[in-house]
């Protein structure tokens, strides 16, 4: 794990050769509106049905300048996602804790808006449920998109729709799929 917290902070820090003005750091923080989709959802040989499951994300935000419509988001984001598992017998709440790097292109389509879309690579930090089975999958990969809004120089409001690409749990054919609500200051 730290190895992975590393990477990603040299990842961050090495994007930084250009002009200071040309980059702003910042910190975020929001809800999660997060679920998990799939052709078969089996645990211990019983189907389940999921409701989606209400948590958090927060971690720091870089924005690189290329041009004055363009620029690169990359981010450091813990985040909650999960889902609760319902059938006819019995109900249990999944819920997986990631270290998200969503790299985002922003698309500026006016001074205050950013179209915003991107890959997100995740690893699992930890896995909380009310069930005795380790059997999330430890990296996943997805793509992001979404809009920013510029609400002041500082003060950015974001919502967001991550679809996770690779399988979430080693013992079903599932997805995270999360909407994200943010807001956040860059210096």
């Amino acid at each position: 794990m730290k190895k992975i917290i590393l990477v990603a902070v040299v990842l961050l820090a090495g994007s930084v050769d250009m002009q200071a003005q040309l980059v702003r750091f910042g910190f975020k923080g929001g809800l999660n509106y997060a679920n998990q989709n799939g052709s078969e959802i089996t645990v211990n040989s019983d189907n389940y049905n999921t409701d989606a499951i209400t948590s958090y994300h927060a971690g720091l935000v870089a924005e690189l300048k290329l041009t004055d419509g363009f620029s690169i988001q990359p981010e450091l984001l813990y985040s909650t996602q999960g889902a609760t598992y319902k059938n006819a017998v019995e109900e249990f709440k999944n819920e997986l804790g990631y270290l998200s790097i969503p790299v985002l292109a922003k698309f500026n389509l006016n001074k205050t808006v950013s179209l915003d879309l991107g890959p997100q690579a995740s690893f699992l930090l930890s896995e909380r449920n009310e069930f005795d089975v380790k059997n999330a999958e430890t990296f996943e990969f997805g793509v992001a998109g979404g809009l920013s809004l510029n609400v002041t120089k500082n003060f950015f409001l974001q919502g967001r729709y991550v679809l996770g690409l690779t399988e979430a749990s080693k013992e079903a054919e599932v997805k995270n799929s999360v909407l994200q609500i943010s807001a956040g200051f860059k210096f």
